[in-house]
C-alpha cells in the first residue's frame, strides 16, 4: 500500500517520531492513523521497558510558577545524558509535569512510594464501605482492589491522567518520551507549594 506524504506528516505531528517510524507504522495499520498511533504507542512501551535498566544520572530541574504566585512546582526528571536533558522536547515535556503537578496535587510518585500509615487508613475506610454489602469475600476483594487502583490514579502522579491529554497517563507521557530520545527517563522527585496550604 502507497502511504502519502500528507498522512506521514500528520502522524509525526502527533507523535513526535520520525518520518520512517511514522511511515513503517503507516504500512503496518494499512494507512490507519489511528491505528498507526497505536502501533506507535506499543513500540514506545517495549523501548521504555528496554531502557528501564539504564543509569539515570542526568538531567534537570524544572520550576513552574501557576499565575498568582500562589503555588508553585520543582521538579527533578533524570535521563542517561546531558544532551537530551538539554532537549527542548524534553525540556516542554517535564514543564508539562510540574504544570500537571501544580493542578492535580499529586501525593506521591508512584504507588511504591505511598505512606503504609496512608494506605492502611484508606483501606480500612474501605473496609468499613463494604463490611455490610453482603458480597461473597472473592467479590469484596476484587471491589477493594478496583478502589485502591482508582485511589493510586487520584494520588500518585505517575497514575494520574495527564491534565494536558486525556488519553495518557503520565507513566504513558515518560515512555513516549523515552521512545522519542532513544533513553530512559525518570521523575525522580517533586515538590508542589502552595501559599497557606
Amino acid at each position: 500500500m502507497a502511504i502519502d506524504l500528507a498522512s506521514i506528516q500528520e502522524l509525526r505531528d502527533r507523535t513526535g517520531l520520525g518520518m520512517m517510524d511514522c511511515k513503517k507504522a503507516l504500512i503496518e495499520a494499512d494507512g490507519n492513523i489511528e491505528l498507526a498511533v497505536e502501533l506507535l504507542r506499543k513500540k514506545g512501551a517495549a523501548i521504555a521497558a528496554k531502557r528501564s535498566g539504564k543509569e539515570t544520572a542526568e538531567g534537570l530541574v524544572v520550576s513552574y510558577i501557576h499565575p498568582g504566585d500562589r503555588v508553585g512546582v520543582l521538579l527533578e526528571l533524570n535521563c542517561e545524558t546531558d544532551f537530551v536533558a538539554s532537549n527542548d522536547q524534553v525540556r516542554q515535556v517535564a514543564k508539562d509535569i510540574a504544570m500537571h503537578i501544580a493542578a492535580l496535587k499529586p501525593l506521591y510518585l508512584s504507588p511504591e512510594d505511598v505512606d503504609s500509615k496512608f494506605l492502611e487508613h484508606e483501606k480500612d475506610i474501605l473496609r468499613a464501605q463494604l463490611a455490610d454489602s453482603g458480597k461473597p469475600e472473592k467479590i469484596v476483594n476484587q471491589i477493594m482492589e478496583g478502589k485502591l487502583q482508582k485511589l493510586y490514579s487520584e494520588v500518585c502522579l505517575l497514575k494520574q491522567t495527564f491534565i494536558k491529554n486525556d488519553q495518557i497517563t503520565i507513566e504513558q507521557l515518560l515512555q513516549e518520551t523515552i521512545a522519542k530520545t532513544g533513553e530512559n527517563i525518570k521523575i525522580r522527585r517533586f515538590a508542589r507549594y502552595e501559599v497557606g496550604a
